[in-house]
């Protein structure tokens, strides 16, 4: 089958910009290793680390959580390779692949929930270059720890680390203001720092931990194999979690593929791996300080902060924020600002959408949800993993078993054309959307204490521990069920697995 493919646009105003366009095979440069590299740097960031330790603090021993960490990236690889398929092949971007199973109208649907999450993502992130921050000042200004507390109990937010949370945010918007352009040379900072300060780590808990031995000799928490499948399967969901975002939007990238072997080889050799690797030095670091400190610490800033120098953990929490300023600009503004920019670009530019995102990353209140690992695990990762999820199904069922890898190009920018549907919904879409998140609201709202955990059947709670999964394989194969019926199947009569005349294919 042809990777590569160009067709004639005949563009609505509404559905068209430059930004949205194909990217012509001319112009499809990112190879292989672009890919491996890509997946490398995104890997490496204080939330994976975050990840890692967390599973140690709940109770896992190494081995347990290095497995648990590689299943999901390994899980969570195939629906990246297939959803970037149409990207390398087509050329189109996410939002505009999406219209082809939720209709022109209706693809702003599955965007907006990928644009809340990054919204989270942008918020956990502000949080931790905030803290960041916090940690270095309250070594000089000690009176920051013991600021009046004006916020509200309910809040679980003291002063200090507050203030320096909303000036980092402030940081974050101004530079949303000064253009995307502004974070170049951050990027290029963290590419090469991140690896430098985890390697340093890693060989001080070695030191400091007598050997890498007594560290890997910790034992799991675990009482039983009944509580260690207990935690282990929302902890893989969460792992799944972890990147169910990208899992969508990775057509984003791979539309710049100059084959399908290089986005699918490259994503092989990067994400698993790296992942995996960067992981091991979390969950060696968080075991050794049981050993150093006597109580396990999975906030690497936290753990920062208890070294002597005052001078060593200022240049290690500035170059932290740095590098997360960086990450979070480029991984967590810019493709919810275009998102928001999507609903009306009249109205909301890039700009605006930038700020809408910080707002809402304030308001989800990040600090919660990684205060401890249950929240961050249990309350984060899965409970957002039950809403990307099933947009992936119905994606993949889409694009795969229904129009069998063809789609007519020219139509996902038509107001007229067939992936219009209803007024620009496809209704079968929308429907195996909901029936996909309905199984896990009420595993959702037990965890957050909402509804009493015997409210509802022990067996309906404990589908949310697999949130990820309900939810991809109900709304699949819900979709494939009504598309096949005739009520939707007039939505799309004109012929979906036939390949549009005017296509044109480039191999």
């Amino acid at each position: 089958m042809p990777e590569l493919t160009e067709a004639p646009i005949a563009e609505s105003a509404a559905l068209y910009s430059e930004d949205l366009a194909p990217i012509p095979a001319s112009k499809r440069t990112w190879t292989t290793w672009n890919y491996a590299a890509l997946w490398i740097s995104m890997s490496l960031c204080i939330p994976t680390y975050m990840m890692a330790s967390s599973l140690i603090q709940g109770g896992m021993n190494w081995w347990q959580a290095i497995l648990t960490i590689f299943l999901g990236n390994s899980i969570v690889l195939i629906p990246m390779v297939l959803n970037g398929r149409a990207g390398a092949k087509y050329g189109i971007p996410f939002p505009v692949l999406v219209r082809s199973s939720f209709g022109t109208k209706g693809a702003n649907i599955p965007a907006l929930l990928r644009a809340i999450v990054a919204c989270g993502w942008f918020g956990i992130q502000t949080w931790i270059g905030g803290f960041s921050i916090y940690q270095m000042l309250r070594l000089w200004i000690p009176s920051l720890e013991t600021l009046p507390t004006v916020f509200p109990a309910s809040f679980g937010l003291e002063t200090g680390p507050a203030i320096c949370f909303f000036l980092f945010w402030l940081l974050n918007m101004y530079v949303v203001y000064l253009g995307v352009d502004s974070i170049r040379k951050l990027l290029v900072f963290k590419a090469f720092f991140l690896p430098v300060a985890a390697l340093a780590l890693l060989w001080w808990a070695i030191s400091a931990g007598n050997g890498l031995g007594p560290i890997l000799e910790q034992p799991a928490k675990f009482t039983s194999t009944a509580a260690f499948f207990a935690f282990f399967f929302p902890a893989l969901t969460g792992m799944v979690g972890f990147w169910a975002t990208l899992s969508l939007n990775i057509p984003d990238f791979t539309r710049y593929a100059v084959s399908q072997k290089a986005q699918v080889t490259g994503q092989i050799i990067g994400l698993p791996p790296a992942m995996t690797l960067f992981s091991f030095i979390g969950v060696v670091v968080t075991s050794a300080t049981t050993i150093i400190y006597g109580t396990t610490i999975w906030d690497p800033l936290v753990l920062a902060g208890k070294f002597d120098s005052k001078l060593l953990v200022s240049l290690a929490m500035i170059a932290v924020a740095i590098s997360t300023l960086a990450t979070n600009i480029a991984a967590n503004i810019v493709s919810p600002a275009n998102d928001f920019a999507n609903l009306a670009p009249a109205k909301i530019d890039f700009r605006k959408g930038g700020y809408i995102t910080g707002v809402i990353g304030i308001l989800i209140f990040p600090w919660k949800l990684i205060a401890d690992p249950t929240g961050f695990i249990f309350t984060w990762l899965v409970g957002y993993s039950s809403l990307l999820g099933p947009v992936g199904g119905i994606m993949i069922a889409d694009y795969f078993f229904l129009r069998k890898q063809q789609l007519r190009v020219g139509d996902l920018y038509s107001e007229t054309g067939m992936y219009t549907f209803r007024k620009g919904f496809n209704t079968a879409a929308i429907i195996a959307l909901l029936l996909g998140i309905l199984p896990n609201i009420p595993g959702f709202l037990t965890t957050i204490q909402v509804i009493p955990a015997g409210s509802v059947p022990g067996w309906i709670s404990q589908l949310y521990n697999y949130a990820w999964f309900v939810g991809f394989f109900v709304s699949g194969g819900v979709y494939l069920v009504l598309m096949d019926n005739r009520l939707f199947n007039r939505q799309i009569s004109q012929g979906l697995p036939v390949e549009h005349p005017s296509v044109k294919y480039v191999n």
